[in-house]
């Protein structure tokens, strides 16, 4: 049975009642009975601060008449001797009235604090679910969980666009920003209740939202602005130079002035500037189909060990300065061989730059259920600070050797971790560097022939 209910409240009141009345008797041999109808107020103001005014008044009533018919002389009768009796049962009466009164809205002004303190609870555990996420849309399940259990209703729904109500749902609008779905008894409810902050919450959880994403938008277009301009800078650069070269030879081979000799060294030179400038436009396209998303490896089983050797024949290193260390039983793998061959021979072509004189040893093997591949130079080495830098596209090394254009490396980690794997560096400075690409072993592969 419900604590609040009328029936449980008019029991109470005649139980609160008769208990009064039974206890006023042994404390008549102490006290007047006029003085003791005071404890009758005990059981107005229980009664009345549980069940409200009304029943509270019943029990003034009740009260009096019991006080009057079994303490005020001559008792057993309703009639009252004395004239003084009859002003105690007057002020009595009057009394309990007021107590029942204060009762009430003593209760009603605890129960409105008890309502906006769940209101301002409400709104807190909103702002959380909303300003809490860079994605207000994601947090709107939780949102309405929270207000369904606040409005003790079995659903509601918040969505962002303009929604109708059913014969069973509201639709509570809330600006022009969404509408809140509750069942229609509780239409009202939430309409006062929940609406006004949902609204305030809702409007600046989008615009945050907003701002966010023009933030993130002006922070990509100042990136890319800042990518175009150093490539702007390394194609000015870099083109220029071998284009330069090969004008000026070119220029210089039509001279009848040269001997043989003079237009061997010529030609030769404008071969070597050709391929270095073929070599940079190959690594521009890399890096932008990199960028774009547009490198999907095409995986086939391969030998490593062929396209290792073949990344060394494509950068042209003499037979002195390159060692291939490669361990026999190395499995094919799945992977795009022509990706993998330019990376490695970026690699390689810059263990050579940096080493200076000294050979670059490249060593590849089977190590807990993974291939290493290690490229070692005995150059200057890399300080700590830059080892995650020189992966930075265009970015260039502080040492004497980094005139380089500042993709291989980027066209290297981006077409490695396209395969499948991963590139880092180990260097300390004045002791070399070790470039380690990690490539996945296959479960089952075929047998190299």
């Amino acid at each position: 049975m419900d604590r609040r209910s009328p029936t449980l409240g008019v029991v109470v009141a005649a139980a609160s009642l008769a208990v009064t009345t039974a206890v006023l008797y042994p404390l008549e041999q102490v006290a007047s009975p006029v003085s003791l109808g005071v404890l009758y107020l005990l059981a107005v103001l229980l009664v009345s601060s549980l069940w409200g005014l009304w029943l509270g008044l019943l029990t003034s009533v009740g009260a009096a008449a019991c006080f009057n018919f079994f303490h005020i002389p001559p008792t057993g009768r309703f009639t009252i001797a004395d004239a003084e009796n009859w002003v105690a049962l007057a002020v009595f009466l009057v009394a309990a009235a007021v107590v029942s009164t204060l009762s009430e809205l003593a209760g009603a002004r605890a129960r409105e604090a008890e309502r906006r303190r769940r209101e301002a609870d409400l709104a807190a555990e909103l702002a959380r679910l909303l300003l809490g996420t860079p994605q207000p849309r994601s947090a709107l399940g939780a949102a309405a969980k929270r207000i369904a259990d606040a409005l003790e209703i079995d659903s509601a729904s918040v969505v962002l666009d303009r929604a109708a109500g059913d014969e069973r749902h509201a639709a509570v609008p809330l600006g022009d920003r969404g509408t809140l779905l509750v069942p229609v008894a509780a239409a009202d409810v939430a309409r006062e209740r929940v609406a006004p902050a949902l609204e305030a919450l809702l409007a600046a959880a989008l615009e945050r939202e907003a701002l966010t994403r023009e933030v993130v938008e002006t922070d990509a277009l100042r990136r890319s602005d800042e990518i175009k301009t150093a490539v702007l800078r390394s194609v000015s650069h870099d083109l220029r130079s071998p284009l330069t070269a090969i004008v000026a030879a070119g220029e210089a081979l039509s001279s009848p002035a040269l001997t043989d000799a003079d237009r061997v060294e010529l030609s030769g030179a404008i071969a070597a500037e050709s391929a270095r400038l073929t070599r940079l436009v190959d690594q521009l396209l890399d890096l932008s189909r990199l960028q774009a998303g547009a490198a999907e490896p095409r995986a086939d089983w391969i030998s490593l060990e062929e396209v290792i050797r073949a990344a060394a024949e494509d950068t042209g290193a003499p037979a002195d300065r390159l060692r291939l260390v490669i361990s026999p039983d190395l499995p094919l793998i799945r992977a795009d061989a022509a990706q993998l061959r330019r990376a490695f021979a970026n690699l390689i072509e810059n263990a050579l730059r940096h080493g200076g004189e000294h050979p670059v040893s490249v060593r590849a093997r089977v190590s807990g259920g993974r291939i290493l591949m290690r490229v070692v130079d005995q150059g200057p080495g890399i300080s700590a600070a830059e080892q995650e830098r020189i992966f930075i596209p265009f970015y260039r090394g502080r040492g004497p050797s980094g005139g380089g254009s500042g993709l291989g490396l980027a066209i290297v980690r981006g077409f490695v971790e396209a395969n499948g794997g991963h590139v880092h560096v180990e260097s300390l400075p004045g002791q070399g560097a070790s470039f380690v690409v990690e490539l996945p072993l296959p479960a089952v592969a075929p047998v190299p022939a």
